[in-house]
Order: structure tokens, then sequence, then C-alpha cells
């Protein structure tokens, strides 16, 4: 088996692919590790391909695939792992702002100290203020809802246990949440690692700050996913099941005293006169909603054809 798969995506990155390529060799070379580069051409537009098409010309570890369009980084990164056969499985980003000299020592966390997942950290970095905050917010924020203490889950250097990539489906724009997905997988020791940043070189970054809002979104997703997949009646029917007892008490307590007031000849206001009885019958109304939106999901969830697919680690 190879000992290391180092997964590549990029978009528009022909001028780096050499430098990156000749630094990933040296520094595996120096280590005496056998390796795979696996490069996932994203729909460029510039030379990209035909740099990579050189790049095989001349070491054979060097394989590539090419999509017809832009399908995104988590499409190429499923791909990528498809493909990987190595024991240890490495990505990086293709712009020479995350450096190969890392590869061997995540390798060794990986194999010796036992992590399943080791994720960079890159705690200086050379970006300008208006990606650093958000990235800031963006992991405290994952920290709180996922409960795994990574200081930086979005940085693109990342050593796994080659099974840890092969429980995993990327999709959308999950890679962010890479970390989150392992954990749900059963994958519990994820490690951390300082690493180093590098000023970009070539070119310009292809992510906007939009990534930030598809980001905090996926996050929803994917802990509600993780928390709920198999069991959707157990949030909506919960939260359905409260709103409805709500509604149904305001509504007994309004009715209640009508009736005492009658029976008493005292006045009292017209039910329907009272703002508490609409905020009562919407309560009710939502409140079945959503437990119908909870059976419906259970009967989905009960019919589909995953609905048993469970991830064996080993047998004896």
């Amino acid at each position: 088996m190879t000992d290391v798969s180092i997964v590549i995506p990029l978009l528009n990155e022909a001028e780096s692919l050499p430098e990156l390529h000749s630094w990933i060799k040296k520094v595996m070379n120096d280590h005496q590790l056998s390796y795979e580069v696996i490069f996932i051409d994203d729909g460029s537009t510039d030379q990209s391909w035909h740099v990579i098409s050189t790049l095989k010309k001349s070491d054979n570890a060097v394989k590539a695939i090419r999509f017809q369009r832009n399908y995104g980084k988590s499409a190429a990164l499923h791909v990528g792992f498809d493909m990987a056969e190595g024991a240890v499985v490495v990505t990086m980003d293709a712009d020479l702002q995350d450096s190969p000299d890392e590869i061997p020592e995540m390798r060794r966390m990986i194999l010796e100290d036992g992590y399943d997942l080791v994720s960079g950290w890159k705690k200086k970095r050379y970006d300008p203020i208006s990606k650093t905050i958000p990235t800031k917010l963006f992991n405290w924020t994952t920290r709180k809802m996922s409960g795994i203490y990574l200081h930086d889950f979005n940085c693109g250097l990342k050593a796994y246990r080659s099974n840890v990539v092969k429980a995993l489906e990327i999709f959308g724009e999950m890679h962010r949440y890479i970390p989150v997905m392992a954990k749900k997988e059963g994958f519990h020791r994820i490690g951390e690692k300082v690493v180093e940043h590098r000023a970009r070189k070539y070119g310009t970054s292809k992510f906007g700050l939009e990534r930030f809002i598809n980001g905090f979104l996926d996050l929803l997703t994917i802990t509600f996913i993780s928390r709920f997949g198999k069991k959707p009646m157990h949030f909506f029917g919960s939260l359905g099941l409260l709103m409805f007892i709500v509604g149904l008490g305001a509504f007994t307590w309004i009715g209640g005293n009508k009736v005492w007031a009658l029976l008493n000849d005292s006045y009292e206001k017209n039910i329907a006169d009272q703002s508490i009885f609409y905020i009562a019958l919407t309560a009710m109304i939502i409140g079945s909603q959503f437990f119908l939106a909870g059976f419906i999901g259970e009967l989905i969830a009960r019919n589909s054809v995953k609905r048993n697919d469970y991830k064996i680690s080993e047998t004896i």
C-alpha cells in the first residue's frame, strides 16, 4: 500500500502547480515515503490541465481527474477520496499557501499517536482582516455546535486514516465540516497541528464572503442530519407536541374563564375578542404541522434504502 495519498483540488492554478509538485516530490523522497499525488481539476479555464499532463509524463506518481465544469471543492474531494489508495490521505490546496513540509509529521500523528484525523491550524495567517474576523466567528460557532474543539475547521491541509475518507460522502459544500462528518461516522480521535500559512504567490482567491453565509447554513444542515437524520420525529414531533400543548393549555384557560364567568353571571370578553385566543390557535396549528412533518419524515426515513446502512469498523 502507498504510504501517502495527497489529494489536491484546484481551479485555475497553472502557475503554482509545477512548484507545488516539485516541493511535494522533494519532501516525499527526503522522508523515503511512497506517494501518489491526485490532482482534481475542478473545471479550470487556464492551462492547469496541460500543466498536470506534463507533470504526469515526468512522474508516474501523479494521477489526475478533470471535471467538465466547476462542481466545487466538495465534489473534487469526494472523487479524490474515492481514488486514493494510501494508508494516510492528505488534502491540501494548490495555491502554495499550504506547506508540504507538514505532511510527514501529520502522517506520524495518524500512525503513531492514533488519530483518525489531524486538522491543520493556521495560527498565523496572511489574510486580510475582512477574511480573518469572519473566519474566527465561523470557527467559534462550529466549535459550539459540533463539540469539536478545533481552531481552524476550514483549513485545507488535513490528514486522515484511509478508512475515514472511505466512510465519508462529501457533497454540496460540506468540505468545511469534514471533522464534524467524521465524528458523526464514529471517528472521535480528531487532533490538530499548527501549520505554516504562506502568503498567496500566484493568482487570486476563488472564495468570496458568500462562503460564510453558505457555511453557516451548511452547519445547520449537517448538525440536524447528524442528530436527527434517522429519527426526524424526535425533533419535529417533540417541537410540535410542545407547541400544541402550550396552545391547548392557553385555549383551555381562556375557555375555562369564560365558562366560569357565565356560571357566576359576571362579565368576561368573548373568546374571539381576546388576542390570546389567536395565539393559542396559531400554536395548535403550527404544532400539528410540525408533528405531521415529523411523521412524514419518519415514513420517508423508514422506507429509505439506507435506513440500515451502518458503518462497520471490523469483524472477527
